[in-house]
């Protein structure tokens, strides 16, 4: 797959740790109902067993973990952002979604390939439990999988979302692991030049949880190898460096998509429609199109970080863009 070329960027300040979550402004007893309100959830979060879902893809074994949901704000404020609200809680109302606020999701996953237990994003980490999200660990331990499992973690991009989970208590959270990520990203949010703009939270969380760990960093591109079987493959846009990976094993595929879709139904159905925390907008906008018109026309599944859990599923081409039809019982057979 040819590397997608990265056009002008458009830098918004929302590349930190509290990616896709629109601030609220409360006061008095509303506020103190909220927090009440978001304390009980997130105790009641912190005991109940995290979601996990398992599956084989041929020969490798793929274990889907829920770091947690949360409510999200109105979708028109996220994605659509280029449209009229009306036009967007249209399409909502059409999916039996609601038009005033949406659950968003996040969903690292661990690949057992043969020695190596490959895992791929870590979640908020330590920083999110506090607010039922940062349940990658007690995923992986009710899986069957201890953090000094890991052999890799693969870093599709470096939104929070995404690298929260890298350090624990200061230390690595996967000691005894190698890591990749992309050239492209790295050498973005570690540049000085991101200091004193908008990217500058990115940056420092870049710089708190992904830089201490670069002497075991292996830097790629598209078409690099992570493992036998599975490969990047780049897909710019959602960030400057942002990548997908292609899993193969025993004639069977999965496409991991990362943030290239970040709703079901707004991000696929209208892939033309801009998503506020894509930070170069057309450049995402087109690798959506090229990458989901290859998932469809192959037919091969595909695990998208925020579709809904357990992520899997397959996309079926529709005259304005896709739709999206989860994984039932393709892998069990």
């Amino acid at each position: 797959m040819a590397q997608f070329e990265m056009g002008r960027r458009t830098l918004l300040g929302t590349a930190g740790l509290g990616l896709l979550a629109a601030p609220v402004i409360l006061s008095g007893a509303a506020l103190a109902q909220a927090q009440t309100s978001s304390k009980t959830d997130s105790n009641m979060a912190a005991n109940t067993p995290p979601d996990i879902h398992q599956f084989k893809v041929g020969d490798f074994q793929v274990t889907v973990i829920k770091d947690g949901a949360r409510p999200s704000g109105k979708p028109n404020e996220i994605f659509g952002t280029n449209q009229s609200p009306e036009t967007v809680a249209q399409l909502l109302d059409k999916n039996f979604l609601p038009s005033d606020q949406f659950v968003n999701g996040f969903s690292p996953v661990l690949i057992k390939a043969g020695s190596e237990l490959v895992l791929f994003d870590t979640g908020f980490g330590e920083s999110g439990r506090g607010q039922g999200t940062g349940r990658l660990l007690d995923g992986m331990k009710l899986a069957g999988y201890r953090p000094e499992d890991v052999t890799v973690v693969v870093l599709t991009h470096m939104h929070g979302d995404h690298i929260g989970g890298l350090m624990d208590g200061g230390k690595p959270a996967f000691p005894n692991a190698r890591y990749v990520a992309g050239q492209v990203e790295y050498d973005f949010w570690t540049n000085p030049a991101r200091a004193g703009t908008p990217a500058e939270g990115g940056q420092k969380a870049v710089l708190a949880n992904v830089k201490p760990l670069a002497e075991k960093i292996s830097f790629v591109g598209d078409g690099a190898s992570v493992v036998s079987g599975i490969t990047g493959m780049a897909a710019f846009g959602h960030s400057p460096g942002h990548m997908i990976y292609n899993v193969e094993s025993a004639g069977r595929r999965l496409i991991l998509t990362a943030d290239t879709a970040n709703h079901y139904v707004l991000s696929l159905q209208r892939p033309d429609w801009e998503v506020r925390f894509d930070m170069d907008k057309a450049q995402a906008a087109a690798t959506r199109k090229k990458v989901f018109d290859m998932i469809a026309a192959d037919k091969v599944a595909f695990l998208g970080y925020h579709m809904p859990f357990p992520s899997v599923g397959y996309a079926e081409k529709q005259d304005t863009g896709y739709r999206f039809v989860p994984k039932s019982y393709q892998f069990d057979i």
